[in-house]
């Protein structure tokens, strides 16, 4: 059975949800066109924003393997994340609406 971490990126301070929303679209499709194997590793996209410490958040799902990947794209691109925490790892049947949404690949 495949199993997921749980990665939580974080809006800039201030950042709106739309600006946010926006910088993580792009950030995705750079992936996605770039580095599409990796992509696949992303499992699903939680289907609202949160908030940290009065910082917007979007958390996914993503296999652990590809962690170090993203972590590398994601700070390249200007992208803070939270730190992940490897033991609790979820399954695709804990990843459901409407909750979360499954990630097309």
């Amino acid at each position: 059975m495949d199993e997921f971490v749980c990665l939580t990126l974080l809006a800039n301070p201030g950042e709106a949800e739309a600006a946010f929303s926006a910088r993580l679209s792009r950030f995705w499709t750079q992936m996605l066109r770039n580095r599409p194997d990796d992509f696949k590793k992303v499992y699903a996209e939680a289907a609202a924003f949160e908030e940290h410490r009065g910082r917007l958040t979007r958390r996914y799902l993503a296999a652990e393997d590809v962690l170090a990947v993203l972590e590398k794209e994601l700070a390249s691109a200007g992208v803070e994340q939270l730190p992940v925490d490897r033991d609790e790892t979820f399954t695709k049947y804990e990843a459901v609406a409407p909750e979360w949404w499954q990630i097309e690949h």
